[in-house]
């Protein structure tokens, strides 16, 4: 079931987040809908300018410093596509 919630909002606020959703390739709705489903998911709100990694992607980074540090999943350094390609193509 759907709900409709009304908001009043600075319309300049409003056009500019609209604009900003449709260069995603979203609706201004889709972004309120996202929004408060990770409010709910998270139960945390943020108010930040700087980025901030989300934990899965904490965990992520944190698996990648350990295969790093083992010298696991580490691919060589190449001076060409072709020469990228060529070793992909022979594993």
């Amino acid at each position: 079931m759907k709900a409709i919630i009304n908001v009043k909002t600075d319309k300049r606020v409003k056009d500019e987040a609209k604009k900003i959703a449709e260069t995603m390739g979203l609706t201004l709705s889709a972004v309120i809908n996202a929004q408060l489903k990770q409010l709910v998911r998270e139960q945390e709100i943020r108010f930040s300018t700087a980025p901030k990694m989300t934990t899965y992607l904490e965990n992520i980074a944190e698996e990648a410093r350990e295969d790093y540090r083992k010298g696991k999943n580490i691919s060589m350094v190449f001076d060409s596509a072709e020469g990228a390609l060529k070793y992909l193509q022979s594993k």
